[in-house]
């Protein structure tokens, strides 16, 4: 049985991994091990982003543990919300965040986006990075009430639904997240 520490307190990605590293592993949250520190995320990429979170672990609580960023990345508006998706607004309302997209995106013709995700894993003193990408198109307007973040108005290709009009087990096939963590969850099983 391994025990990772997961870099977050948002109870949708923690079911999401959990759901695809299976039981093998215990997941845990930073509320587990009492952490209420906003831990940095200065980079300038998703891996460094990453990487910065699981360093500040390790740094300050020496466990095992592992840390995403993930991010939309629009080709239309420069890569844009990138490594600020979750606060591209100003704030982490991402109601609003969305919103601004959708202004941003109103009178362009190219669509293109894709989800990113960067998991740093640590583990008895070594570092791994697995990345997912799905590729998609940005939609003018909101579709579909499950997911988080940006799944209202993502399509990945291949589908006429929004992410957030998928079932939890239909996105977990094949989202960003799903794609980096079945990698880290390949690579754990091997430990």
């Amino acid at each position: 049985m391994i025990e990772l520490i997961f870099a977050t307190n948002n109870l949708h990605k923690l079911e999401e991994v959990q759901a695809i590293v299976g039981d093998r592993v215990i997941i845990k949250s930073l509320n587990d091990i009492d952490c209420h520190n906003d831990i940095p995320e200065t980079g300038k990429t998703f891996r460094e982003n990453a990487q910065q979170k699981t360093d500040y672990l390790v740094n300050k609580y020496n466990l095992n543990c592992f840390a995403d960023d993930s991010g939309l990345e629009i080709d239309a508006l420069n890569g844009e919300p990138g490594v600020y998706s979750a606060r591209y607004s100003g704030s982490r309302d991402m109601e609003r965040n969305i919103d601004l997209v959708i202004e941003r995106m109103m009178n362009n013709e190219n669509r293109t986006a894709r989800f990113k995700t960067v998991i740093s894993l640590h583990i008895d003193d070594n570092q791994f990075f697995f990345e997912g990408i799905i590729e998609g198109t940005i939609i003018n307007h909101r579709r579909g009430s499950k997911g988080f973040g940006y799944d209202p108005i993502f399509i990945p290709d291949g589908y006429d639904k929004s992410f957030a009009e998928m079932s939890a087990e239909e996105k977990n096939l094949i989202s960003h997240r799903s794609i980096a963590v079945s990698k880290m969850a390949e690579y754990l099983k091997n430990i």
